[in-house]
């Protein structure tokens, strides 16, 4: 019999921290088994920072390291330009990378950083209590909303495709979602370009993930899947927002 399913070398055996029907280990799935295909894992530096990833070194198994909330940016920068043969990554959510490290993403582009961030966006602060994030939709309620995100108290939600693609460091933005099988083989196929153009070192490299937070989003993970069809991809459109002139 042919196996439908096979342990990637780039995920080690032991068991996550992510609830049921969160999409985080997909995505880190994607990530690792890209490297393991391409023969990277000896290779590659991975940065996490605070929240839902905050054990993702765990569970990948290439080098890794933490950072302080938001500051992963700022130390693959650090590890990127001190050991330019290597191949490096962020992996952060939308409560660090679109709030509290706002900047450091924002400079880290705009320097055209040599590094490739992967970017989990499930509208939501996952592993602090379900407060509201930058990209909480519009009436989408929270710890912090309870009566639904307005446009009045706290603004539009951010789309950090299209802000970070404005940014001439920007060689590649894309969006991707993680709900169905043929997202998930896009997303892959995302993940691949992301880092083959970081080998290129033409600049930074960006991959938006649009995850599912069940748990504070108050639903089955099968709703939750489909609310990402309904609510979220509606607002947050799939595709490429910026890559290479060659490429298009």
């Amino acid at each position: 019999m042919k196996p439908v399913f096979e342990y990637t070398k780039g995920m080690c055996r032991v068991d996550t921290n992510y609830c049921p029907g969160c999409t985080h280990g997909i995505a880190l799935r994607l990530i690792m088994e890209v490297l393991d295909e391409m023969g990277r894992l000896g290779d590659t530096i991975a940065v996490a920072p605070i929240g839902c990833a905050v054990l993702a070194h765990q569970f990948m198994n290439v080098d890794g390291c933490e950072a302080a909330h938001g500051r992963a940016p700022a130390v693959a920068s650090g590890i990127r330009r001190v050991h330019p043969d290597k191949t490096v990554l962020t992996y952060q959510g939308d409560g660090d990378l679109a709030s509290i490290g706002m900047c450091e993403i924002m400079h880290a582009a705009a320097r055209g950083e040599k590094f490739s961030t992967f970017f989990i966006n499930n509208g939501i602060y996952g592993m602090t209590g379900g407060q509201m994030a930058p990209t909480t939709l519009i009436g989408q309620r929270s710890t912090t909303s309870q009566d639904g995100r307005t446009r009045e108290q706290a603004g539009m939600p951010l789309k950090m495709c299209e802000i970070l693609s404005g940014l001439d460091g920007t060689v590649y933005a894309e969006r991707v979602a993680l709900n169905s099988p043929a997202h998930v083989r896009a997303a892959k196929k995302a993940v691949r370009r992301a880092f083959e153009l970081q080998d290129q070192r033409i600049g930074f490299t960006f991959v938006e993930f649009l995850s599912t937070c069940p748990t504070n989003w108050g639903l089955t993970p099968a709703d939750a899947m489909k609310w990402v069809d309904e609510k979220v991809i509606p607002y947050y459109p799939l595709g490429v927002y910026k890559q290479p002139e060659e490429a298009k």
